[in-house]
């Protein structure tokens, strides 16, 4: 099952208490306080690993406490300290407390801390003094940060694909990689996101990069209807968007299909409206021609990187994932187009804004 976000409780160890006790051996004239400091409590940390991809074990599990650390002891003997507690993580996890961010986990096998554990308290043989010398007193540990967390996945990709349902994202992304979406003549097929990773370039160069299927927006999904965009954020860590657009139907209208997907991405997030982006025309090997004409003419006036594809044929593919990849290789930098990805006359900038 795949669980994007959850919320959990931590509770870090809290630390052990100092001891007071003096020194009563037989033949010890000046014995003295020797009472050992408590142990230090554990911290809580996060730690991001490929091995996982969903949050579904912490839904199951929601309360994470570390055990208290143990007290001094006599003879300046300190209490030992408890553990450290790691919950393993999705790459690209998030941790907020509240509005406050706290961990963004984009680093494999890199512990972060978000609890920590409270300080061992100091025994009595810490407190001696010439004019204070024995002191009835020891210091308490200090208790461990506790806190409830919102745990959010972003994944962790290169190219988002965007689009609105059926427009062939998930035919795309099975075609040009290994991942293996469900593909149906029916809306929202796809309904969980999907990695695939994309080879490109000549085949000894052994180039990649990460493409991300979400689930299709409809117009109105920032307002919840269809599947809405809480999928949404599964492409903000992206360099580059690519905007599918179906152009096979006589029926429909592309140009307004861009145009929703575009309002959708503002509702969103202003920064997710402004990241680069290419349109690709899909299924266009049963495509109205008239109509890609006249999407093509607005991408052109508005200096946006066009190009006609066919998953079923193979038509542009290969073309299209070579402009990707160079893309994502110089992120953001502009480059020359392919001249094989649009029309010459496109060639002026390889990512445009709407």
């Amino acid at each position: 099952m795949f669980i994007d976000e959850t919320r959990i409780y931590v509770k870090a160890g809290d630390g052990g208490d100092g001891a007071v006790h003096f020194r009563r051996e037989k033949f010890v004239p000046r014995g003295g306080p020797d009472g050992g400091d408590g142990g230090d409590g554990g911290h809580v940390m996060l730690e991001a690993t490929p091995q996982i991809s969903t949050l579904f074990d912490l839904r199951c599990r929601q309360h994470y406490i570390v055990s208290s650390a143990g007290a001094g002891a006599k003879c300046l003997r300190s209490g030992r300290n408890s553990p450290n507690l790691i919950i393993p993580v999705p790459l690209g996890t998030v941790a907020c407390d509240g509005d406050n961010i706290i961990a963004d986990l984009v680093t494999p096998h890199l512990p972060h801390i978000v609890a920590r554990g409270g300080r061992g308290g100091r025994g009595n043989y810490h407190f001696r003094s010439s004019v204070h010398q024995a002191p009835m007193s020891a210091q308490p540990g200090e208790i461990g940060e506790a806190r409830w967390l919102n745990l959010s996945v972003k994944l962790l990709a290169d190219v988002g694909l965007v689009g609105l349902p059926n427009a062939g994202k998930s035919t795309l992304i099975s075609v040009v990689s290994a991942a293996h979406p469900k593909i149906a003549d029916y809306p929202f097929t796809t309904r969980v996101p999907h990695l695939g990773v994309v080879r490109w370039g000549k085949p000894h160069e052994n180039r990649t990069f990460v493409m991300a299927d979400i689930p299709g927006l409809i117009e109105g999904a920032h307002e919840g209807r269809g599947l809405g965009i809480r999928f949404l954020k599964h492409i903000e860590r992206t360099t580059l968007l690519l905007h599918l657009i179906d152009v096979s139907t006589q029926d429909g209208d592309p140009l307004r299909d861009f145009l929703i997907v575009r309002s959708e991405l503002a509702s969103f997030g202003q920064a997710l409206a402004e990241k680069p982006f290419i349109v690709a025309l899909t299924k266009n090997d049963i495509a109205d021609h008239a109509q890609v004409e006249r999407l093509k003419y607005h991408c052109h006036r508005q200096h946006i990187s066009c190009s006609a594809i066919s998953a079923a044929t193979g038509l542009g593919i290969r073309p299209l994932m070579n402009l990707l990849g160079r893309h994502v290789q110089t992120a953001y930098r502009p480059f020359p187009l392919h001249e094989t990805a649009m029309p010459s006359a496109f060639e002026k900038y390889a990512i445009g804004s709407l």
